[in-house]
């Protein structure tokens, strides 16, 4: 069964400038695109990037546009350590956090190359990256009547029909699955590209090692649903589709701005109908398409 999101009516408005989120890969594209459309809608947003002078460069151009409540932190996610520094540091000045946007991710591939470059970099930044920061912030999360939201951009690359291996995909689309089958999972395709063996193995075809990332990912927000159920915190991923990035090296259907405009409707959905455990599509009529 699918369901449609529409665009949130005004009424529909529970947020205000306390409300505080954290967007993550945003000196450009869709991260800074979303950065910019929640603080239009009034939100407080940390605009984290890896390079230090491209996200100072990129908050400042937005207070220059007339946005004060934006605040850049060097934050590379792929380093632990720099995780816990950031972390210490928005504890310090925030305290609370309302929406985590985990949309940092990298990939060596052009459109097209199907070739496999710096695996190893790839699931680190774009899995583990993602799931080690969310981790040290769930204490951090305000669990308010209107819920704390956390939105894992990712792509339907990772969708488990793209496996041609069904001894994992059977162990990733178990309602019992742990995070612990999901870190094996990726080990294992890690040994199967150091032995030459991936393509044998049935993993997916196309961008195989940003595909796995994002399938860990998606694995692992739904563990995260499971276990935060009725705990006034939602988990869901969103896939932007073939969006006019850097990372398409300018190829696509549709911009960044489109996209940006989509999460800030998933991430500040009214309480009432908001959902978790979900994979969510950019569609071009710009509803928003959910698969259970």
């Amino acid at each position: 069964m699918d369901h449609l999101v529409y665009p949130l009516p005004p009424t529909a408005r529970w947020w205000s400038r306390e409300t505080t989120a954290i967007v993550t890969g945003a000196n450009k594209g869709i991260g800074f695109e979303v950065v910019k459309k929640l603080l239009e809608l009034g939100l407080t947003v940390v605009l984290t990037a890896r390079n230090a002078k491209n996200g100072s460069l990129a908050a400042d151009s937005l207070r220059r546009a007339g946005f004060q409540n934006v605040q850049f932190y060097c934050l590379d996610v792929s380093e632990p350590s720099s995780i816990a520094a950031f972390v210490s540091w928005f504890r310090h000045n925030f305290g609370v956090l309302d929406i985590l946007v985990n949309n940092a991710a990298v990939s060596f591939n052009v459109v097209g190359d199907n070739s496999i470059r710096e695996p190893e970099t790839i699931i680190k930044t774009n899995f583990y990256g993602a799931k080690l920061l969310t981790e040290a912030l769930l204490p951090l999360f305000r669990r308010s009547v209107s819920a704390s939201r956390i939105l894992n951009i990712s792509s339907r690359l990772g969708s488990l029909n793209k496996l041609r291996n069904p001894s994992v995909r059977q162990t990733l689309e178990s309602e019992e699955l742990t995070n612990e089958q999901i870190d094996a999972t990726v080990t294992q395709f890690l040994e199967d590209v150091s032995n030459g063996t991936w393509e044998k193995q049935g993993w997916p075809e196309n961008w195989s090692d940003y595909a796995v990332s994002k399938m860990a990912l998606n694995a692992y927000s739904r563990v995260l649903a499971r276990r935060y159920n009725g705990k006034k915190l939602s988990v869901n991923c969103f896939c932007p589709g073939f969006t006019r990035t850097s990372m398409t090296g300018g190829q696509g259907t549709h911009t960044a701005e489109d996209v940006a405009a989509t999460i800030a409707t998933l991430v500040l959905l009214p309480p009432e109908k908001l959902t978790s455990g979900k994979f969510f599509m950019f569609l071009e009529h710009k509803k928003i398409i959910s698969r259970l």
